[in-house]
């Protein structure tokens, strides 16, 4: 019995396909802001579909290997933290802010990209996270240098311009949105030292922008061509 659930929760495509559905319902509240008695229903009906799932993969958690500690250490995989934050907004009595862990129920689409036979998208996805293996290390400085400017030029307006950033964290979105050259136009400098690093972080931005994609478009032209070769 045990090997029949198993294989329902991991290997069809008909519970897969009903589950995402369900996900999909589930999330569907969220977009109003005024709750309506259809979508108290959705989410019960939902809720309990998830609630069953989520006993049902605790059941058979252990039934590869056959190890009591895959059972006991079940709850605290990511996937099943994952189901258990996006049932728990619905069955407490928490406050209804927490509603947005509802929004994990999504990430349990996750565990269905296994399963599913997205043929016409599996090699593309494979050439992308052969480019992220291959450039790896590349990816990791650009990401530890973007940080480390924001940092510092954080450290530094927050002392250049105290009154309009009086928190670090203020300074801290500043320095990311100029960093990306978002610039919501929200916060800003005023001062000419100010607004001179403004300028060098929207300059940076755009080599932070660029040397990823460059290298994303490289690899993946690389990839094309040993496709076509093979």
């Amino acid at each position: 019995m045990r090997k029949k659930i198993y294989n329902v929760l991991n290997q069809n495509a008909i519970y897969d396909t009903f589950m995402f559905i369900v996900i999909i319902m589930s999330i569907i509240p969220l977009a109003f802001v005024k709750q309506q008695s259809w979508m108290t229903l959705i989410d019960r009906i939902t809720v309990i579909i998830f609630i069953i799932d989520y006993i049902l993969r605790w059941f058979v958690a252990d039934k590869l290997s056959n190890k009591l500690n895959k059972f006991i250490l079940y709850p605290l995989t990511p996937m099943a933290i994952i189901d258990l934050l996006s049932i728990l907004p619905s069955i407490t009595l928490l406050n209804s802010s927490f509603k947005l862990l509802k929004i994990f129920r999504l990430f349990r689409s996750l565990r269905l990209l296994k399963i599913l036979k997205l043929v016409r998208y599996s090699k593309s996805i494979t050439m992308i996270c052969n480019v992220f293996k291959k450039q790896k290390e590349t990816f990791i400085t650009i990401l530890v240098m973007a940080i480390t400017y924001i940092l510092v030029s954080a450290l530094v307006i927050i002392n250049v311009e105290p009154e309009t950033f009086p928190t670090y964290f203020d300074a801290l979105y500043w320095a990311t949105i100029s960093l990306t050259t978002v610039g919501y136009g929200d916060v800003y400098a005023v001062t000419t030292i100010g607004k001179i690093i403004t300028m060098i972080s929207s300059f940076l931005g755009i080599a932070v922008v660029a040397l990823p994609a460059g290298i994303i478009t490289s690899g993946l032209m690389d990839e094309l061509s040993k496709s076509h070769d093979e």
